[in-house]
């Protein structure tokens, strides 16, 4: 079993609001590695996110965020359980803080289960076809896959991003801490990110076409 120190033991807990106990075995468990130990926690319902995961969350705040002298704007509904909770500083400075990084991070949907298979697979077939220019064996394609696959959930879904404010802790962890913190049960439900002429350009040079076309000059 690791080594586990007491520095360890305060992050996992601030994390998880997991007790002190807990954490030493979930970390002893995992070989000291923090984020395993969340999952351990989680798994096993010891973390205060697992017990309160359950629990219904129909208050919450809608916010948004606006960027860049109006170029990119953010709405985002964050759900709690109670009305008190809602208005409390700490809740709305989470919701700042998730709007925040939803413009800068431009995250896709929420968490994995929610991204279209289609995109996926898409993303998918290119490392496969980099495997093959690579000339990696098909035998270990699967192996290398998996990497790549968990490696994209971390670019494209909220939850398993890096938080923008702090690089050492994704958005779940941030929303676990708030939960150990509140007290109740706390879910990113949507959010939505708007660019300044995003989709636009393309249209434009297709006018563009057809009025060339128009004029006899393509």
């Amino acid at each position: 079993m690791a080594e586990v120190t007491a520095a360890a033991v305060k992050e996992l807990r601030e994390k998880t609001g997991a007790g002190m106990m807990d954490c030493k075995k979930a970390l002893g468990e995992t070989g000291g590695d923090i984020e395993k130990a969340v999952d351990w926690l989680r798994q096993k319902g010891l973390s205060a996110a697992a017990k309160k995961a359950g629990r219904a969350a129909t208050e919450g705040a809608v916010a948004s965020y606006i960027h860049g002298n109006g170029k990119i704007g953010v709405l985002v509904e964050v759900n709690c359980e109670t009305d008190f909770v809602a208005r409390n500083d700490a809740f709305q400075d989470l919701v700042k803080d998730i709007a925040m990084h939803i413009a800068a991070a431009a995250p896709v949907v929420v968490r994995r289960e929610e991204l279209p298979a289609d995109m996926l697979e898409r993303e998918l077939d290119v490392y496969r076809g980099q495997l093959k220019e690579q000339g990696k064996p098909e035998k270990i394609w699967d192996k290398i896959l998996e990497g790549k696959k968990d490696k994209y959930y971390s670019d494209v879904c909220l939850l398993e991003q890096a938080f923008v404010k702090d690089p050492d802790k994704k958005v779940q962890d941030l929303v676990n801490e708030a939960v150990a913190k509140i007290g109740e049960n706390i879910t990113i439900r949507r959010f939505a990110r708007f660019v300044l002429g995003e989709g636009l350009e393309k249209k434009s040079e297709d006018f563009a076409a057809e009025i060339a076309k128009t004029a006899g000059l393509a």
